[in-house]
């Protein structure tokens, strides 16, 4: 690799990308980013103008060479580039608050990522990112995709699937955040711990954990289900707590995603309290990006703020950083990332997208083998990775009907007639940005 690194951020205008930034400034002595790309779409352009100039403050009073460019042209921001990192959201938080939203009028959990949410924010996303893996071939066929734009999962397998594209990792915040929580419970540094993670993304165990090499499993679902706060959830979902006999009974440590398949009616009724209260989560979300622009626009202001971390994200751009900077030198060391399962885990076909602990190399991801997963917990996985896999497939064909049966396979939408209204009436909402369903018919 040339002296100096080149990445290009697409979606640089995010609220997130102060933490990357941080993240590139702390490693600069092992990982020498010389140029960082902060790219966008003209309606983010402000966002990006706010964020791009708070970087460069932050780069300023951190003495390191790094140059900050701005820029609305993608394919000048990607041409010779070693690291793409992509953090995007087609439609703007506007879509994500009807992801929400049309679900719960048809008694069905609305959510970013899982259920009716996540199979239209990956209709939406998918045919972008492919658009990006296109010019990378052209611009920068060397380049690293790094992808934390969800849902990453189905995102990381539309490209293994349907782009020429091979150095592609999918990354998530959520294994880290289970990390820092049981670290957090169990009053111990992170770097005692080591949780062996497999499954898929927002579908991810911890099989086993342990500190200072010995496995205490147990000893932390004992502690998770007592009656005193766990302290491993995200930002984003409420902490309900589980059954203690369940979690005894599942062996494996549960990711916070999980309540929407293990407790669907408590997280139901919680988002429709929500929705007539306080909102939606994108719409909180909109008031605290609000709050944090205009904490970001003050020119004296030079370091990533700490309220940043209630955006939900908390540990994301740590975590790119962290993998970029393995991949760059080699480490070889272990993280839970998106890769392509080589049969590291048995009960998933062996092309497919997973999320499990890999070597980290030059060449990319490594997937350690953990077997088959626990029979307790194999069918959730493979029934979501089949949704994951038709779901890609509806997204790129623009095919109705493909839409229709990975609605219906979901295991969060309850029958075919209920999930043809919501795909009609989510198709009508997000039209303007599903051409792929739309063009076809109108060019007949």
């Amino acid at each position: 690799m040339k002296k100096g690194v080149k990445i290009a951020t697409i979606g640089g205008g995010s609220s997130y990308t102060p933490e990357l930034v941080e993240g590139f400034i702390k490693r600069y002595d092992e990982l020498p980013v010389r140029e960082l790309w902060l790219v966008d779409i003209p309606q983010g352009e402000e966002k990006l103008k706010i964020v791009g100039t708070l970087a460069k403050r932050m780069v300023e009073k951190a003495g390191v060479p790094m140059e900050i460019h701005l820029t609305l042209d993608r394919r000048e921001a990607l041409k010779d580039a070693d690291f793409v990192t992509t953090q995007f959201r087609v439609g703007l938080l506007d879509a994500r608050a009807k992801d929400e939203r049309i679900p719960l009028k048809y008694g069905v959990i609305g959510q970013e990522t899982n259920g009716p949410g996540g199979l239209f924010k990956g209709l939406r996303t998918i045919p972008v990112i492919l658009d990006i893996c296109k010019d990378m071939e052209e611009l920068c066929p060397d380049a690293w995709l790094v992808n934390f734009t969800n849902p990453a999962g189905m995102v990381t397998e539309a490209v293994l699937r349907y782009s020429n594209i091979e150095k592609v990792v999918g990354l998530c915040n959520v294994p880290v955040g289970m990390k820092m929580g049981i670290a957090n419970m169990l009053e111990a540094a992170p770097a005692r711990l080591h949780i062996d993670f497999a499954g898929l993304n927002h579908m991810v165990f911890g099989l086993n954990i342990y500190l200072d090499g010995k496995n205490i499993t147990e000893t932390v679902l004992d502690k998770l289900t007592s009656k005193e706060k766990s302290g491993v959830t995200m930002k984003n979902i409420v902490d309900l707590g589980w059954e203690p006999e369940f979690v005894k009974g599942l062996k494996v440590l549960p990711c916070p995603y999980h309540r929407y398949y293990y407790q669907t009616s408590k997280m139901l009724e919680e988002e429709r309290e929500a929705a007539k209260t306080v909102g939606t989560r994108a719409e909180v979300v909109k008031q605290v990006e609000k709050d944090l622009f205009e904490l970001y626009k003050d020119p004296n202001l030079a370091i990533k703020p700490p309220q940043l971390e209630k955006r939900g994200g908390a540990y994301y751009s740590d975590a790119a950083c962290n993998l970029i900077s393995s991949i760059y030198n080699d480490k070889r060391d272990i993280q839970p990332v998106n890769t392509r399962n080589n049969g590291a885990i048995m009960s998933i076909p062996y092309d497919s997208a997973v999320e499990v602990n890999c070597v980290i190399t030059k060449e990319g991801p490594k997937p350690i083998s953990v077997g088959d997963l626990p029979v307790a917990v194999t069918g959730l996985v493979q029934q979501i990775k089949s949704f994951e896999r038709v779901a890609a497939e509806a997204a790129v064909t623009g095919d109705y009907n493909t839409a229709l049966v990975a609605m219906t396979i979901n295991p969060l939408v309850p029958s075919d007639t209920t999930a043809k209204q919501i795909l009609d009436e989510m198709l009508e909402a997000h039209k303007e940005y599903l051409p792929q369903f739309f063009t076809s018919v109108e060019t007949k």
